[in-house]
């Protein structure tokens, strides 16, 4: 019997040498590792609200990462957080006074070349905050630090493994390309 691991995850999807963002959604809620990662690698490829759904075509094109994300912290500084090492989850309510969240994943900023206040900033931006942001309010936020595992792979990659794959349990005949999303 194998164990069941119930883990936060989110999934990432990035396309083109550039490997700029076509995808990413997740979840904090401790997932099913193997449903879970079913889940969001299609939610994150088709119904990421910020781009149309992947197509075939970018199959070839695309890298997917999964992380697993761990060691929640929620700390009293909205400052309390490493550049590169910690992913932030804020919460925050904004100026119609609903609560609000956003995210960044720990690798963000760094990709971003932010530091602490232009990555606050922007997840303030991201979760829909609309007025003019002050040292004052940013001290209202509630945030989450926390670290991730994660792994990327290319699809040139996936069909290399799944073939490999299929070739060990004795299926004489390679997959053919484009087959899944996942």
């Amino acid at each position: 019997p194998y164990t069941l691991y119930f883990i936060p995850l989110f999934v990432t999807w990035k396309i083109g040498r550039d490997k700029r963002l076509r995808g990413c959604i997740g979840t904090f809620s401790a997932m099913n590792l193997h449903s879970g990662l079913r889940e969001y690698t299609l939610t994150s490829a088709l119904k990421d609200s910020r781009f149309p759904p992947m197509t075939r075509d970018e199959l070839p094109r695309l890298f997917c990462s999964v992380s697993l994300l761990t060691n929640f912290e929620d700390v009293g500084d909205y400052l309390d957080w490493e550049v590169g090492v910690h992913g932030i989850r804020i919460e925050f309510f904004n100026e119609k006074g609903s609560k609000r969240t956003a995210t960044y994943l720990p690798e963000v900023a760094k990709e971003q070349g932010w530091d602490h206040i232009q990555t606050i900033d922007s997840l303030l931006r991201k979760g829909g905050y609309k007025a003019p942001i002050t040292n004052d309010f940013r001290k209202t936020i509630k945030l989450t630090r926390y670290r991730s595992e994660k792994m990327t792979m290319s699809y040139a990659e996936y069909i290399a493994h799944r073939q490999h794959h299929h070739y060990q349990n004795g299926i004489g005949h390679p997959l053919p390309p484009y087959n899944h999303y996942s």
